[in-house]
């Protein structure tokens, strides 16, 4: 292991890029969401929105589904998988913010 510092370097970048980590963090505190309500608390566009659930989508982080009947409604939710990553992504900041915390240039 590096330094802190470089260790960050080596994130997960799908996660941790600061809109999808705001959608992967909200929805790691409930079971679903549908879209309109994560638009709301991210603050993001409808496009913008989409356009990183599909990347999350496609990194098997979320899973989307679409209500066939009745008014349109798109629900996210976290897979089990992208569960553990955002758990996992969120103790690794933990253990390189107290680490970097704790470095000092003596140990190089």
């Amino acid at each position: 292991m590096g330094t802190p510092f470089e260790d960050m370097a080596e994130i997960d970048r799908l996660v941790h890029e600061p809109s999808r980590l705001a959608i992967t963090s909200a929805l790691s505190s409930c079971e679903s969401a549908d879209f309109l309500f994560l638009q709301r608390i991210t603050g993001l566009s409808k496009g913008n929105l989409s356009s990183h659930l599909s990347k999350l989508e496609k990194g098997g982080i979320v899973a989307i589904s679409k209500n066939a009947s009745g008014p349109p409604r798109t629900t996210i939710r976290l897979t089990p998988a992208g569960r553990e990553v955002v758990a996992e992504h969120w103790e690794r900041l933990t253990r390189l913010r107290d680490a970097a915390r704790d470095w000092t240039a003596s140990q190089e």
